[in-house]
């Protein structure tokens, strides 16, 4: 199925390596002016080169996600040049430590939680009046298969990823009169560096590359997608439902 982003603002954050580079990578290649954002400056130009190779257009906005006046300023930055944002792409996170809950260290948990729950509500914030201004308005939460199963020892990641699949169900819940579609993304086992340093003995050449990954999620950014409020799980290539008991 071929995706026509041509015209569309897409914001990737954490898009200086793994999934979100190559899910950068693929919007501009389905004709999305990408705006990166990313602390490695590096990753960020290496992204901008294979942008333009493939013939698009990128803007870089090296930041730490964790600087909340940064995403503030961000959305107003977006606001002046295009006036609004199609797509959004929430993918920057960081794993903390795989360690039992009593041995983390408070200030890890805290990053842990500023960097992967906080963040993600500042930028929804900051980047909600946006996206509603878009015809077709779409927003990629990335999460992972940690925040159902809650598996010991990954405690302060688990507990970040569960936060944030609420919190997309609830933002889709208050955006399902829009445009706005929010859906978010379980992209399983994949290589990258956080999974290596997850499971250091894991052989990396038996996991699917993230390029895999973006090119599977890519419809997810598509003005055709009609899914809110909807879990995506790359390895069945399927959505799946989680509800609360009533």
């Amino acid at each position: 199925m071929t995706i026509d982003l041509k015209g569309r603002i897409a914001l990737v954050t954490g898009a200086s390596r793994g999934i979100g580079y190559f899910t950068a990578l693929a919007l501009a290649k389905a004709g999305a002016h990408v705006i990166a954002t990313a602390r490695t400056v590096g990753g960020l130009e290496d992204l901008d080169d294979a942008i333009k190779a493939a013939g698009g257009t990128a803007t870089l906005v090296p930041f730490d996600i964790t600087d909340m006046a940064a995403i503030d300023k961000l959305g107003a930055s977006i606001f002046e040049r295009w006036g609004k944002l199609d797509i959004l792409v929430a993918n920057a996170g960081i794993l903390g430590v795989i360690s039992p809950l009593g041995h983390i260290e408070a200030k890890v948990f805290e990053k842990v939680m500023l960097t992967n729950v906080t963040a993600i509500w500042r930028l929804i914030r900051s980047v909600e009046p946006l996206l509603t201004k878009s015809d077709a308005g779409r927003a990629l939460i990335m999460s992972s298969g940690v925040a159902s199963k809650a598996p010991a020892f990954w405690g302060a990641y688990s507990i970040s990823k569960a936060a944030v699949e609420n919190m997309a169900r609830i933002w889709a819940a208050e955006t399902d009169h829009t445009p706005l579609k929010v859906n978010i993304v379980n992209p399983g086992a994949t290589r990258t560096a956080m999974r290596a340093q997850a499971v250091p003995g894991e052989d990396p050449e038996t996991l699917p590359h993230p390029s895999e990954v973006a090119e599977k999620i890519l419809f997810l950014a598509s003005p055709t997608l009609q899914d809110t409020g909807r879990l995506f799980v790359v390895r069945d290539n399927k959505f799946a439902d989680f509800r609360a008991p009533e």
